[in-house]
């Protein structure tokens, strides 16, 4: 088994051959200078004559030394200037958790490595250490290195955990998973390799600057700053990948000495906290970021989401039984604070939300989540799809409901006859818009007979309704977003390379990481008929929304979530046949005649 210092060596093999391709590309940006002072200096000797080709050959080649040494220099000041792209993270000064500070030099003690400068929190289920200086060391101050000293070292990089780690995580178990990552303080302490590294971070944010540059005046000379970087990436990606692969496994063999035993299970609750933080993502805290609310404790429900996967996964059983053990986030002096710190950059980066909590933007606890989400969820996608039956063609409506139901009816609509909206332009009244006539009954309202009897009498009714409500929704989705972006101001507008926070903004805005494609048509109508449902439940039958922690918003029934809906939604939504829901809103004592309560 290779010992750490080999790993070291192969790494910094792998440093200086990444370091010749920069000094290769010096050589050839200072070539034509070379060329031109052999020239002049032969002229001025009189080695090479005094005639006129000599002197035609010294002016060209001066020439083109001056646009080398220009282009040069250009390169290497948007190199040295350029900064590259950092994580977004929630940064920990130590007063707010010297424990954890603690634990780390211990640990960077008996690996006998430099200790992180700083730590951080991402909302991810990863760990990494990150250099957050650029621009290489230069000379040593008069009189402040002793003689013969080169270079400084480089300063020690930034810590960043994984913040779902903290609040799942044992302190023994978070000790043994940072082992081989503080490890990696090693060589990255190492000159070589620490400078191999700035010179391809700095080359890619020159290629992120040279992509983002709008006009002729920057675009022209950025573009070509763009290819001499694209170029020296290609040149060494070879041996930065290598370097890196040797950095990792010389970093993961000097962890083996460390609470190897502890590490496995750690690792086996990587995987389970992975799977818990998605299904909390997706399902729960989604919801809630569409609406404009963003769950302010998204580290204590992964908690309670991963429980409650132990619960009902066997191949998870018994990992509940460690939550008695002390837990990492008690290394924290405030874990609610950095915990709702957290749970806002979760929601600027996997949803796009601002920065800054706000009136259509702010935070909401678990308690209120039912009531404040799921429930405003359901009846603004029940109220969504109700404004798109009163646009549909009245072809097949339903009977027209009891007469006493009409004062509470949110939507009304003149029927039998044509909206006014739906005449030809210019067109003359029909017989149903005269005074002299008997005023029509009330149209169906916010009932969920209306639904199920439209989708059924109406073969095109699903696939109609399904399209708008896919355009209705991505209408929002826009003024949200142009919302959003007036809001921010020209930092929701923002390409790569403008500084937010502790991280960048990429090009295009946010969100960084989007958590869901797009839903089809058929998906949207069934969630609204589902949302319907749940309303008329709630209205007529006694229901209550809930908070399944894997699922998302539930509906419970005398306090017992009912998880059989989706099959009898789905057999009105793509066959047209309602007798399965029937049968479940009889069973639950739903009355789908009622009208329900709509935002």
């Amino acid at each position: 088994m290779a010992s750490p210092e080999t790993g070291v060596l192969a790494a910094r093999a792998r440093a200086l051959a990444v370091l010749r391709i920069r000094s290769t590309a010096l050589a050839v940006a200072l070539l034509p200078a070379a060329v031109a002072v052999v020239l002049f200096v032969g002229r001025a000797t009189g080695h090479l004559g005094a005639g006129t080709g000599w002197r035609l050959a010294g002016w060209i080649a001066g020439g083109l030394a001056v646009l080398s040494l220009f282009l040069a220099a250009l390169v290497a000041v948007v190199v040295a200037r350029a900064r590259p792209a950092l994580s977004p993270s929630v940064p920990i000064p130590e007063k707010s958790a010297p424990d954890l500070y603690r634990l780390v030099r211990d640990l960077a003690d008996r690996l006998e490595v430099p200790a992180p400068s700083a730590i951080a929190l991402t909302p991810d289920c990863d760990s990494w250490l990150e250099d957050r200086t650029h621009r290489a060391h230069g000379p040593p101050r008069r009189g402040g290195a002793a003689a013969g000293e080169g270079r400084r070292a480089p300063e020690a990089p930034v810590l960043v955990i994984g913040s779902p780690f903290l609040w799942w995580m044992r302190v023994a178990e978070l000790r043994a998973l940072l082992a081989p990552v503080v490890a990696g303080t090693g060589p990255s302490a190492h000159p070589d390799i620490a400078a191999a590294r700035r010179f391809i971070r700095g080359l890619d944010a020159a290629v992120a600057v040279s992509a983002r540059a709008r006009g002729p005046l920057r675009a022209l000379p950025l573009r070509f700053v763009g290819r001499v970087a694209r170029l020296l990436l290609r040149a060494g990606r070879e041996h930065a990948t290598i370097m890196e692969r040797a950095v990792a496994a010389a970093a993961s063999e000097r962890a083996q000495t460390v609470d190897y035993g502890l590490r496995i299970v750690a690792q086996e609750q990587v995987g389970l906290a992975y799977a818990g933080w998605d299904r909390l993502l997706t399902r729960v805290a989604l919801p809630a970021w569409r609406m404009g609310r963003w769950p302010s404790r998204l580290d204590a429900g992964v908690v309670s989401a991963l429980t409650e996967l132990s619960r009902r996964d066997r191949l998870a059983d018994g990992f509940a039984s460690r939550l008695g053990e002390r837990p990492a986030c008690d290394l924290l002096e405030e874990p609610g604070a950095i915990d709702r710190a957290a749970s806002l950059l979760a929601a600027r980066l996997f949803h796009g939300g601002p920065a800054e909590p706000g009136p259509d933007w702010s935070p909401v606890g678990w308690n209120q989540y039912p009531e404040e989400v799921v429930d405003r969820k359901w009846r603004l996608e029940a109220a969504r799809l109700h404004r798109v039956l009163d646009t549909l063609p009245a072809t097949a409506l339903p009977a027209a409901p009891d007469p006493a139901c009409a004062p509470h009816l949110s939507y009304a609509r003149s029927a039998p006859g044509p909206h006014p909206a739906d005449r030809p332009a210019g067109g003359p009244p029909s017989s149903a818009d005269r005074r002299d006539d008997p005023p029509a009954a009330p149209a169906p309202g916010p009932t969920l007979a209306r639904v199920i009897d439209r989708l059924v009498q109406d073969e095109r009714a699903g696939d109609l309704v399904a399209a708008r409500l896919g355009a209705e929704v991505e209408r929002e989705e826009r003024e949200e977003a142009a919302r959003q972006a007036a809001l921010g101001g020209s930092a929701q507008d923002a390409a790569i390379g403008v500084a937010w926070g502790d991280g960048l903004v990429s090009e295009g805005g946010l969100p960084l990481f989007p958590l869901q494609p797009p839903r089809t048509g058929r998906e949207l109508l069934a969630d609204h008929v589902t949302a319907m449902v749940c309303c008329a439940a709630v209205d007529t039958a006694g229901a209550a929304p809930g908070l399944d922690w894997l699922d998302g918003p539930a509906l419970l029934v005398d306090g017992a979530r009912r998880s059989d809906l989706g099959r009898p939604v789905l057999s009105l939504v793509d066959d047209g046949d309602a007798e399965p829901l029937r049968g479940w809103l009889t069973t639950v004592g739903v009355r789908p005649e009622k009208p329900v309560r709509l935002v």
